[in-house]
């Protein structure tokens, strides 16, 4: 297809999803395709990879257990039924070897990165499983080129699509600071709740994270959950769609996370 007729189609298509509304509402419509978020999220996925200062990947030689752990509980999660693009995402998980940070992202197509920050900062695999499944969320219900057309607007994104090195690289960046909307957000940890229901684990394991952030006094949870709603009320919501889908799965396998968070370095 002639590539200029592309564009015009797609920036009609654009056009009908950004100004379209229903009861005096904007609809809910992603002006990209999902092969327009695997092509991006590939993109994507190699800059990020690229650029070891900004993003300093975990080697797999010498940490293959940190990985085939990490790797285990993302598993769980698309084994659940539960997770709509399972089988067209990439769902490929690296490590960033940055203590001080945390945070954890999905890029558009499925691409997970967690910090070792992160894994350090929690404390059971429940919380790691629930605060993973909110980032699936974020990349299944595809938030991300939803929220990205809006702060960087679509040519900036079309240009990524086309391969232009400095767009791509503008949206990696993005995905670190890219602050959800309150509806994302809670829908986000609903369906981790949903992801880990069918699973072993406590469903609310997303729970667990904002509560240990309460309990240290850190009203504000880190740039990647966002501030909306706050963590008091993200904990009732939570837990009130763990109830509400009468989760059984009790596990949290504190001593098993003990362990390999201990191993990182």
């Amino acid at each position: 297809m002639n590539f200029k007729k592309w564009c015009y189609g797609f920036m009609a298509i654009a056009m009908l999803g950004l100004f379209s509304c229903k009861g005096g509402k904007k609809l809910k419509l992603n002006v990209f395709s999902v092969d327009q978020d695997i092509q991006l999220g590939k993109q994507v996925s190699q800059q990020i990879e690229s650029d070891k200062k900004q993003f300093p990947i975990l080697p797999e030689r010498g940490n293959t257990e940190i990985y085939r752990y990490v790797r285990k509980i993302t598993g769980k999660i698309l084994n659940s039924g539960k997770v709509k693009y399972k089988s067209r995402f990439a769902w490929q998980v690296k490590i960033i070897d940055d203590p001080k940070t945390l945070n954890a992202f999905a890029t558009p197509g499925g691409y997970i990165y967690v910090y070792t920050g992160l894994i350090k900062y929690l404390d059971s695999e429940d919380h790691l499983a629930g605060v993973m499944g909110h980032e699936i969320a974020h990349a299944d219900l595809r938030h991300s080129t939803r929220q990205m057309t809006k702060v960087y607007g679509i040519d900036l994104l079309l240009s990524a699509l086309t391969g232009k090195e400095s767009a791509i690289k503008q949206v990696a960046t993005g995905l670190l600071s890219l602050k959800f909307g309150r509806n994302h957000e809670t829908e986000s940890d609903e369906h981790s709740v949903i992801y880990l229901c069918p699973t072993s684990y406590k469903a609310d394991g997303a729970a667990g994270f904002f509560k240990k952030l309460q309990s240290q006094g850190g009203g504000r949870p880190p740039q990647f959950l966002s501030t909306h709603p706050n963590p008091g009320n993200r904990v009732a919501n939570i837990t009130k769609k763990r109830q509400e889908l009468k989760c059984r799965g009790t596990q949290t396998y504190r001593r098993e996370y003990a362990k390999v968070k201990n191993s990182i370095k």
